[in-house]
C-alpha cells in the first residue's frame, strides 16, 4: 500500500459509532445532509476512498483501520455503504465480521451485470475529456438523482462530485469488474437492512436488494418508493430515523 493515502476522515456527534462509506465518486462528500441527522444519536465518520489502488482487499483494510479510529474502544461499528460503497460494506464484513455491529447497504449489488456495461465504461472515461464530465452528469441527472430533489442540491451535487478523479472512477470500475460476493452472501454474520430505490435506473436496486436479503441469514430489506439511484440529498430521505425505526444492536454500555 502507498502511504501516501490520506483517508481524511471526519467526525461527528457522539453514541454508537456509525462509518459512511462513499460510492463511486470517493469523495464521502456526499452525505453532507445525512451526517447531521445521524449526529444527533451516533458519532457518525464519513471519510474518503484511496483513489490508486485497482484491489477492493486495499479499500478494506483503509475501511478496517477508519473503523479503528472512529471506535477506539471495541473497534466496531454500524457500516453503511452506498452503491460502489456497498460492495465494499459487504466485502469488508466478510473480512472483517468482528468489525460490524450491522451493515446497511443502499442501492448496490453482489455482482455487477451486464459486465460490458464496465467495459464500456471503462473505455468512455479514457477517452472522454475529464472537464466534460460535469455536462454529463448534468445531463444524466433527471435519470439518475430522486425527481423530487431540489435544484440546489443538484448544484451542490455537481460543486461536490467536480473534485472526483479520473483515475479513482476508473480503479473503482476495474475492481467491480472483478467483484462477485453471491455465493458468500450467507457468510455475512452482522444484522443487515438492505434498501433500493424504487425509481433507480443505474441499478436494479430493488432486485438486487431481494436477492441479498433472501440470501444474508439476519437480512431486512425495504424499498425507497420515489426515489432514484443517488437519493441520499433528497429532501424527505433520513438514514438515522431509518436506522431508528430497524433498531440495528447498541454497543455495550
Amino acid at each position: 500500500m502507498s502511504g501516501s493515502y490520506d483517508p481524511r476522515i471526519a467526525a461527528a456527534g457522539e453514541g454508537d459509532p456509525v462509518v459512511l462509506v462513499p460510492g463511486m465518486d470517493g469523495t464521502g462528500l456526499l452525505f453532507y445532509r445525512q451526517v447531521p441527522l445521524l449526529a444527533r444519536r451516533h458519532r457518525v465518520a464519513t471519510y474518503a476512498l484511496r483513489d490508486a489502488s485497482d484491489r477492493m482487499e486495499t479499500l478494506v483494510a483503509d475501511l478496517a483501520n477508519v473503523v479503528d479510529a472512529v471506535s477506539p474502544g471495541d473497534r466496531r461499528a454500524i457500516v453503511v455503504g452506498e452503491s460502489f460503497g456497498g460492495t465494499l460494506a459487504m466485502s469488508f464484513a466478510l473480512a472483517h465480521p468482528e468489525q460490524v455491529r450491522a451493515l446497511l447497504v443502499l442501492n448496490s449489488f453482489p455482482y455487477f451485470s451486464p459486465q460490458h456495461r464496465l467495459q464500456l465504461a471503462l473505455v468512455a472515461l479514457r477517452i472522454v475529456p475529464w472537464g466534460a464530465m460535469t455536462l454529463v452528469r448534468r445531463l444524466t441527472a433527471f435519470r439518475m438523482h430522486s425527481s423530487h430533489t431540489h435544484r440546489d442540491e443538484l448544484r451542490r451535487f455537481m460543486a461536490l462530485t467536480a473534485g472526483a478523479s479520473r483515475d479513482g472512477y476508473l480503479n473503482r470500475l476495474r475492481i467491480l469488474r472483478r467483484y462477485d460476493v453471491r455465493e458468500r452472501l450467507r457468510e455475512i454474520q452482522a444484522p443487515a437492512l438492505f434498501l433500493a430505490a424504487e425509481r433507480d435506473h443505474l441499478v436494479p436496486s430493488v432486485e438486487q436488494a431481494a436477492f441479498m436479503a433472501a440470501r444474508v441469514p439476519q437480512a431486512s430489506f425495504r424499498i425507497l418508493e420515489g426515489h432514484g439511484h443517488i437519493c441520499l440529498i433528497a429532501p424527505d430521505l433520513d438514514l438515522s430515523a431509518i436506522l431508528h425505526e430497524w433498531g440495528p444492536p447498541q454497543a455495550s454500555r
